[in-house]
């Protein structure tokens, strides 16, 4: 039976919720008294606040531990504050720090340390790339790569290890697909796979459970797609903790120079978690992690048995976990109701079992632990909906639980509005869109598009819609997703008018949903999402104004510095 309560809109929702933290802020300290020589007040041409009290302002001000005081006229603070030191943006505009709803560090960090090969047009791109990143790694070490993607290549069509062993006979090769759902990898690669202690042969009629093994006849062909990935990933030498290390700073580099302050994380390990928690013990933290668990494992045993975990610093958490029930489109491992229209007999993987992702779901609500769970196709998503209705069903779950859908983006159309009446958050990339949008058609055919990418579908209904990039599968840098999400073309503006342009965005509502959404979906919004008194001076100061700018120009915007908690953790050069 699905829930038929009354569903309040989702922006009455966030202004209750956003005016009871700032109050709640405020009595906690946000707003008194500071020492005039550790007050600092920022001036603007605009300062975009998401306040509903002053959503425009030209000045803020914040004092020495980066709670912001006061947002107004430039004037009103310069005389407020008149000891303050003072920032002056000029003709720059200020907007809350940008907050990326779905992401990957440490996956972006491995990705920076590997071949490139996100764009490349064709195999033989793929080779020349490897080759160059070749030189330069280690001669013993496996050569690693992210990005390829079969769909940008003349004959769209996935590859085979022979592809690769004319160029690389001896040294094993794995290339990760962009969506991180398959790999593909030479035959000295599935040689070292086989050769494991207790490895299956890979040639015959089996398959793993959540994954597939691509075979022409009873030959693995080379490609592994999903959970067969893993068989083999676990021949591949562990990395080093400096090389770890080094991964985790270059993805936090990475972010903060795009604009982001802060990163919701799926997937984060035990081991994961603890080097993030050495960098925030060590002030190596430049912007907020909310890290999800990576499943039902050692990390969400941890909240079980000892709470959901909170840095002192302010900067890093973890209160929820991230599920998987599908894989990804691109690779057709999307969990349809019929059908791929591109590929019949096919109807895509369920990673993970329907009971054993019940059990996780149940585990995670018992323990107080936000669920966010990965559904990329209409089956997958309606497994995940049909879960959580009956799990929030259950006795003493808070209204407020904020769950979410990862992706949510296939949906049967009949399946939407459950996503309100749940009192759901739908995470959702909005470069997905213009990444799949040349072949997506042909794997789901007209019909099925109706609720495809449907962010305006779930925004009219009330569904709050925190936004990311699932960075590193699409480019770590949210003045994209601005620009797809208002645009719904590539960036040379095809096709003109946008693709199913009727699920387009305004400026304001993709800027919501990178700051103050984002934020509610992370149960932050009494710290950051907006810039109001009580809150941390988490901002972006940018060369324009993203709001009053041609749509078409949303990727061009610049980033002048980064800040959070008051300092600037990036200035542009």
């Amino acid at each position: 039976m699905r829930l038929r309560a009354p569903i309040a809109p989702f922006a009455l929702l966030l202004a209750g919720a956003c005016a009871a933290a700032t109050a709640q802020a405020q009595e906690e300290g946000g707003a008194p008294a500071a020492a005039p020589d550790s007050i600092t007040v920022l001036t603007a041409a605009r300062i975009h606040t998401e306040d509903r009290a002053r959503p425009q302002v030209t000045a803020i001000a914040w004092d020495g531990q980066g709670r912001i005081l006061a947002t107004g006229a430039a004037r009103d603070l310069r005389r407020q504050f008149p000891g303050a030191r003072h920032v002056d943006a000029g003709k720059a505009t200020v907007v809350p720090g940008l907050i990326d709803a779905h992401a990957h560090l440490m996956e972006l960090g491995y990705a920076l340390m590997q071949a490139d090969l996100t764009g490349a047009a064709s195999k033989d791109e793929i080779i020349e790339r490897l080759r160059a990143f070749a030189a330069t790694a280690p001669a013993d070490a496996w050569i690693g790569g992210w990005g390829w993607d079969q769909n940008r290549w003349p004959e769209q069509q996935f590859p085979t290890a022979a592809d690769l062993d004319a160029a690389f006979p001896d040294r094993p090769v794995w290339l990760v697909r962009i969506d991180g759902h398959a790999g593909w990898g030479n035959s000295a690669a599935l040689r070292a796979a086989e050769a494991l202690a207790g490895a299956r042969p890979l040639a015959g009629d089996w398959q793993p459970d959540g994954g597939r093994i691509v075979r022409d006849g009873a030959q693995a062909t080379g490609v592994f797609v999903d959970a067969a990935m893993r068989l083999v990933e676990r021949a591949i030498p562990a990395p080093t903790a400096a090389y770890r290390e080094e991964a985790l700073k270059r993805a936090l580099d990475a972010a903060v120079s795009n604009g982001l302050t802060g990163v919701h994380d799926m997937g984060v390990s035990r081991a994961d978690l603890a080097l993030m928690r050495r960098f925030a013990d060590e002030g190596r933290l430049p912007l907020r992690i909310d890290a999800y668990a990576d499943g039902n494992r050692e990390a969400l045993a941890d909240l079980c048995e000892h709470g959901l975990y909170r840095h002192p610093g302010g900067r890093l958490q973890m209160e929820g976990v991230k599920l998987y029930i599908d894989g990804a489109l691109g690779s057709r491992g999307a969990a349809l109701l019929a059908d791929y229209s591109d590929e019949p007999g096919n109807r895509g993987l369920l990673v993970t079992d329907p009971t054993a992702f019940a059990a996780a779901v149940y585990k995670a609500r018992d323990c107080g632990v936000q669920v966010a769970s990965h559904a990329i196709g209409d089956r997958g998503n309606r497994l995940v909906l049909d879960t959580y209705e009956q799990a929030l069903a259950g006795a003493g779950v808070r209204p407020d639980h904020r769950w979410r859908v990862e992706h949510a983006q296939v949906v049967a159309t009949e399946d939407i509005p459950r996503f309100a009446q749940l009192r759901l958050v739908a995470s959702m990339q909005p470069t997905h869109a213009t990444s799949d949008m040349p072949w997506a058609g042909d794997r789901l055919g007209p019909d099925r598009l109706d609720g495809a990418y449907a962010w305006r579908r779930f925004l009219d209904l009330g569904v709050p819609l925190a936004l990311g990039s699932d960075f590193p599968v699409e480019q770590v840098d949210p003045r994209l997703g601005l620009f797809a999400a208002v645009n719904r073309t590539d960036r040379d503006g095809h096709p003109p008018g946008g693709w199913l342009p009727g699920q387009k965005l305004t400026a304001a509502e993709a800027l919501r949903g990178f700051t103050a959404t984002a934020a509610w979906a992370g149960h932050d919004e009494a710290q950051v999402g907006r810039l109001a008194p009580g809150l941390r001076a988490d901002f972006v100061v940018l060369d324009r104004d993203p709001l009053a700018i041609p749509a078409a120009e949303l990727d061009d915007l610049q980033v002048r510095s980064t800040w959070v908690d008051g300092q600037p953790i990036y200035t542009a050069e």
